[in-house]
C-alpha cells in the first residue's frame, strides 16, 4: 500500500508539474481527458472518472464552459441526462496540453508498461470484485 501510494503522489506531482505551464488543474486534465474521446459522456460518469463528487464537478465544469473548452446537450437518447463534450477550442487546448504531458512523462520500456497496465487492471479488478463480494 505504500509503494502504491508514494507512486500515485510522485506521478501526481509530476503530472501537475506539467499541467501547471497551461493554467489546467489535475481535475480539469481528468476531465479533459476522458472528454477528448469525443463521445460526449454523462457528468455521474465524469465525476466517477475524475474522482469528484457532483457538486465539485459541476463547478469544475462551469468554469471549463466559461472558457470555452467544454459545452454540455441534452442526451438524445435520454432527455433527463445532461452529456459533456469538448468544444473545438477544448481539443485543441487538450492536444496541447497531452502534448505536453507526455514530452514530460518518464518513459518505461515498452514491455515494463504493458505489465504495469496489466497489474495495476488486475489490482483493480481484483479490488472491485472484493467490494462487490463484501457488501453482498
Amino acid at each position: 500500500m505504500h509503494l502504491l501510494a508514494r507512486a500515485e503522489r510522485l506521478a501526481a506531482r509530476r503530472l501537475q508539474a506539467a499541467l501547471e505551464e497551461h493554467d489546467c488543474s489535475l481535475d480539469a486534465w481528468r476531465v479533459l481527458s476522458l472528454l477528448s474521446d469525443g463521445a460526449g459522456h454523462p457528468m455521474t460518469a465524469v465525476a466517477e472518472a475524475a474522482f469528484l463528487p457532483p457538486a465539485t464537478l459541476t463547478k469544475l465544469v462551469d468554469h471549463l464552459v466559461d472558457q470555452n473548452l467544454v459545452y454540455r446537450r441534452v442526451d438524445p437518447l435520454d432527455r433527463r441526462r445532461i452529456l459533456a463534450h469538448l468544444t473545438p477550442r477544448g481539443e485543441t487546448y487538450w492536444r496541447r496540453v497531452d502534448r505536453e504531458v507526455r514530452t514530460q512523462w518518464p518513459v518505461l520500456s515498452e514491455g515494463d508498461d504493458d505489465l504495469l497496465r496489466g497489474l495495476l487492471h488486475r489490482l483493480v479488478d481484483t479490488l472491485d470484485g472484493a467490494s462487490a463480494e463484501s457488501s453482498v
